[in-house]
């Protein structure tokens, strides 16, 4: 033993003594051994056997000597380590030396002498010895734990005093379940401090390994330690080390089998002195370290509603330590107590609000915290800081406390209601938010959690206290949702939602998101089922509403909170606008349907279910139906198109079995869904809904063909023959259906083998049948429609096929025109008979006989020497630039009318180049 080690050793035996541990050597895995170190001796040859052999016999008088002799010898050869390999038979030994020590003690030495040898490096002569010897290792680690039952001290600090810092050993100290043996020896010790210390410090380095912290659990270790917190210690480690031990398991194996130890009455007990006496009598930094976490370990305790929290006394002492500081007390317990704003003493009273929170979820604590006051002691944060009242906190740790405190009243007040009501919590909150809304100058530190998103602002005072009203407002309590709408709460809550509009920056995006979420859910819980308060939220609440959804469909997919967002507003749509028909056509004529429809073009299915339902409710007012066939989509899009479109989109997702042109492929069941086909008909009790009633619950069909039945099936524009396919099943959706629940009971009947009556049996076969007989019918319809359809697709083609045609014929006779245009002014012999021709046609077309008393006008201009008709006005067409281009072709004067020289009525086109006109005929 080093002098180190004696030293300390001879202070940990001595009576009333601190002991001191030192921290663990770090020591290699396992000493390789080269050829040339066991040449040097290093693997020295000894017969272990022999060894054991003499520790074994007995009867003769100087054996004693001769065996502390052989032992000896062989802690000398193997004082540079013990090797792999022969390890089984050196723990054989101290086994053997171990046992003859309550005889003899003069085994004592020997035995510690070969534990010492246990803190050195094992040796391995081949790399696979590690492998090879595993087994052997193990075992021979394990029986440590088994040597704790030997009445030595010494030998059991020695056990406790080997470092088992190197991984090879933790990994054997693992498989030999040495945390287990530990744990179970701890029972020995109950007045030994001394030992029970160092089997603690053991504990606690092994409870570093999930493996070791699980074999701790299955020896119920959490009790066993937890009970005997308050056993008398001067030095103070059984405490520090004993909370260590419980933080490693709680974290590292089952924390439900933990908990489960840990609740009973005497651990609580324990849990309960240890706290009160830190609370009250620790003043040094380590004492409310060791406090704060024997919290946390409590708190986590009282999850479990089996614990005995309440019969302990622990929860009313934990109460009145939480609100001693803003209520006063009378109880001596806190009698002179104060809080310091040491980081210790503040991170205890958010400790102290979060057990608050776990109390209110067990119903039990309900009157504890009455008695307690604790909405009143909470409600003493809900108001604008005051400096010169803020004593024991700054103001960074006043902020933190204040949200906290909110939080918590989110959580607790809703179990107290009468206690909200008797301390004005209406009133606070509006006050309160009144300050969070005005332009006072106040600098928020924003460092919290809860201050997220809130520096320099007082954003976040503002997101808690509209949680906590939301809170209250969905309880549908009716007098503390009237004594707000009695304190103009909706007036103030859409004031400070255009407020926040006005406020927008992306800095504080995501927490104006929410407060805007919050305070469209607190309006909604308000006017839901009240004509009066809806009327109230009038047209400026409409407003905000339309504000909402005018925003960019692209800010959807951001993940800022704009779904959430659109969720509360189409849900305050529900509650704030139906039934107040100026509300409603206010809405309808500021295009609100318009914008519903839009958010329904998008194709989110999240949205589309709640936008149906809307739909639904609103077209009830007359005035909808014109709005809704007003609207156009992308691409000329019309709501009914759609909807129809919706309703394909929906029954493939769904499965239902439809052909390539929509059409019905089983009549019997022309709605039927993938999962519907899956699922076997099972007879069930007259209250529960069938899988077909179900269906109309899960999806958005029903919820359509309802649209489209108050638009009235008839005259809806912009629909394809597609659509039209389709519109003939949605037409038909509820016979469908009745005739699918009609064939679900009649399969019922056959599976719970009763025979109906004969005439009951005839009508339910005729339902049946006639239901079978519609789908037939649609079908029909379906296909004459999709026949059609080919019809009108043919006959279109051929008219684009004969406009084409006609086409190509124009440009064949233009190209003719032009033919004999260039013959006439290239070859006289042709121009002369194009002259004769017209003459004859202008001759041929006059009248024979003419009134004597008539004047006659010439057609033609006697001397005009052209082949075209002559008039007032010439135009002198050119040869095409596209053709031969020209001189003149890029210049402007290629593209006006020229005046003809005289200043003559008459105006010459140009068409891009100028030349030389027709040739006349000679005369």
């Amino acid at each position: 033993m080093s002098t180190a080690e004696a030293a300390a050793t001879a202070q940990a035996r001595a009576p009333g003594s601190t002991i001191k541990f030192s921290s663990p050597l770090q020591i290699p895995v396992v000493g390789v051994v080269t050829e040339d170190e066991e040449a040097q001796g290093v693997f020295k040859p000894m017969d272990l056997n022999r060894v054991i052999k003499l520790l074994e016999e007995t009867g003769k008088d100087d054996l004693e000597e001769k065996q502390l002799k052989s032992v000896k010898k062989m802690v000398q050869c193997y004082q540079n380590g013990l090797p792999l390999r022969d390890l089984a038979q050196i723990f054989k030994i101290l086994n053997l030396c171990a046992g003859k020590i309550k005889k003899q003690p003069y085994f004592i030495e020997p035995a510690c002498n070969i534990l010492k040898l246990c803190g050195l490096p094992f040796l391995k002569k081949k790399v696979s010895d590690e492998i090879t010897y595993a087994e052997d290792t193990a075992n021979s680690i394990a029986l440590l734990g088994d040597l704790m039952i030997i009445p030595s001290s010494e030998l059991r600090i020695q056990i406790c005093y080997q470092q088992a810092s190197s991984s090879y050993k933790i990994k054997m100290a693992e498989v030999g379940g040495l945390a287990k043996t530990m744990v179970q020896s701890l029972v020995l010790f109950e007045n030994q401090l001394v030992e029970k210390l160092w089997v603690l410090k053991t504990l606690q380095h092994l409870s570093a390994s999930e493996v070791n912290c699980t074999l701790m659990v299955k020896a119920q270790a959490a009790g066993a330690i937890c009970a005997h917190l308050n056993d008398p210690d001067p030095s103070g480690q059984l405490l520090f080390r004993s909370s260590e031990i419980l933080w490693n398991l709680l974290e590292k194996s089952s924390k439900e089998e933990i908990i489960q130890q840990l609740s009973n009455l005497e651990c609580l007990l324990a849990l309960k002195k240890v706290f009160k006496n830190l609370f009250t009598r620790g003043f040094s930094n380590y004492d409310r370290q060791l406090r704060n976490d024997i919290l946390v370990i409590t708190t986590i305790i009282s999850q479990n509603p089996g614990a005995p929290m309440i019969e302990c006394g622990f929860t009313r002492d934990l109460i009145l330590f939480a609100t001693f500081n803003e209520v006063k007390n009378q109880n001596p317990l806190v009698k002179g107590l104060k809080f310091s704003n040491s980081y210790e003493d503040f991170e205890l009273k958010k400790l102290l609000f979060n057990i608050i929170v776990t109390f209110c979820k067990d119903l039990s604590t309900i009157q504890l915290l009455i008695d307690g006051k604790v909405i009143l002691a909470l409600f003493t944060y809900v108001k604008k800081p005051e400096k010169h009242k803020i004593v024991e906190w700054s103001a960074a740790q006043y902020e933190e406390l204040q949200l906290h405190a909110i939080a918590t009243l989110s959580s607790v007040a809703p179990f107290l209601i009468d206690e909200y009501i008797l301390y004005q919590g209406n009133a606070h909150v509006l006050a309160f938010l009144e300050w969070c809304d005005s332009e006072d100058s106040f600098f928020s530190h924003g460092n919290s959690f809860h201050g997220t998103g809130g520096r320099g602002n007082k954003f976040a005072q503002m997101r808690y206290s509209l949680r906590l009203l939301r809170a209250m407002v969905y309880l549908e309590h009716e007098t503390i949702n009237k004594d707000l709408c009695e304190k103009r709460a909706i007036q103030q809550l859409i004031g400070i939602f255009k407020n926040t509009i006005s406020k927008y920056n992306d800095k504080e995006e995501a927490i104006l998101l929410e407060i805007q979420s919050d305070i469209l859910l607190i309006l909604s819980g308000l006017c839901e089922h009240h004509i009066p308060r809806k009327e109230i939220f009038g047209t400026e609440g409409v407003d905000i509403i339309l504000h909402v959804m005018k925003t960019d469909p692209k800010k959807l997919q951001s993940g800022l909170g704009y779904n959430v967002l659109l969720f509360s507003t189409l849900d305050s749509i529900w509650c704030c606008i139906f039934g107040c028909y100026p509300s409603e056509d206010y809405f309808l004529e500021k295009e609100g349907i318009f914008l519903l429809l839009d958010l329904m073009a998008l194709n989110q299915k999240k949205f589309c279910n709640l936008i149906l339902g809307i739909m639904v409710e609103f077209c009830d007012n007359p005035k909808t139906v014109a709005h809704v066939n007003a609207w156009r989509g992308k691409k000329d899009q019309t709501a009914a198109s759609l909807l129809i479109k919706l309703w394909r989109k929906e029954e493939k997702e769904l499965g239902v079995k439809r052909d390539k042109h929509g059409k019905i492929i089983d009549t019997k069941k022309p709605l039927f869904t993938s999962f519907q086909e899956e699922q076997k008909i099972i007879p069930l009790p007259a209250n529960c809904p069938t899988i077909a009633v179900m269906d109309v619950a899960e999806n958005i069909r029903a919820k359509i063909y309802a649209v489209l039945g108050k638009l009235d099936f008839e005259n809806l524009p912009g629909l394809s023959a597609e659509d039209f396919v389709t519109l003939c099943i949605i037409h038909r959706y509820l016979d469908f259906k009745i005739g699918e629940i009609w064939n679900e009971i009649y399969e019922e009947i056959k599976l719970e083998k009763l025979r109906p009556v004969t005439t009951d049996k005839k009508i339910l076969e005729s339902i049946i049948t006639a239901s079978e007989n519609i789908g037939k019918m649609v079908a029909s319809l379906q296909s004459k429609m999709i026949e059609s359809q080919a019809c009108q697709d043919v006959q279109n083609e051929q008219k684009v096929y004969t406009k084409v045609q006609a086409t190509h014929k124009q440009r064949e006779l233009a190209n003719k025109s032009w033919e004999n245009f260039l013959a006439r002014t290239s070859n006289v012999k042709t121009l002369k008979k194009a002259k004769r021709l017209q003459e004859k046609g202008i001759e041929s077309s006059r009248y024979s006989e003419h009134p004597s008393n008539a004047i006659f006008h010439r057609t033609d201009i006697k001397g005009l020497n052209t082949t075209v008709p002559s008039g007032g006005v010439v135009t002198v067409e050119s040869t095409p630039a596209r053709l031969v281009g020209g001189p003149l072709a890029d210049t402007d004067i290629a593209l006006k009318k020229l005046p003809i020289r005289g200043g003559a009525l008459q105006r010459v086109k140009a068409v891009k180049t100028v030349n030389e006109p027709e040739k006349s005929v000679p005369a």
